[in-house]
């Protein structure tokens, strides 16, 4: 028998795209929307939900701890799928803080990494996951 087709887009998000997503108004904030309905399922590693999380704090967002609790456990938690890595990446990416998330994706078998980090933009794709912005990916 052939392999069973997923039905669910999984998928990356850069932490500019998950923190805009979530604190902003405005078209990124259908990517939050479409997670609730399981159009995609968010997949995270553990380094990028740690970024996630560490960005969330910065003072520029002036969220409290448990602002930022109430977020992960209602609007992001229930939602996504965190992966363990295997084969990390390393190198690949202009910025190797990014490599994380390619790392990410393979772990994932994702179907799309969406960012809006030109040192991941600029590879195109990875091992066959495309790569590209949060506008490209609403029009999927």
């Amino acid at each position: 028998m052939g392999q069973k087709q997923r039905t669910v887009i999984r998928v990356v998000l850069d932490t500019n795209v998950l923190v805009s997503a979530l604190l902003f108004s405005g078209e990124i904030g259908n990517v939050v929307s479409s997670w609730k309905v399981r159009k995609f399922l968010p997949v995270f590693s553990h380094d990028t939900f740690d970024e996630f999380r560490r960005v969330l704090a910065y003072p520029k967002f002036s969220l409290k701890t448990r602002e930022i609790d109430a977020l992960l456990q209602y609007e992001v938690l229930p939602f996504c799928e965190v992966v363990d890595i295997e084969d990390e990446i390393i190198g690949v990416c202009r910025d190797r803080a990014d490599d994380k998330f390619l790392s990410c994706a393979v772990a994932a078998m994702a179907d799309y990494i969406v960012s809006g980090d030109k040192d991941l933009l600029v590879l195109g794709n990875f091992r066959n996951i495309p790569i590209i912005t949060a506008a490209a990916f609403q029009e999927k």
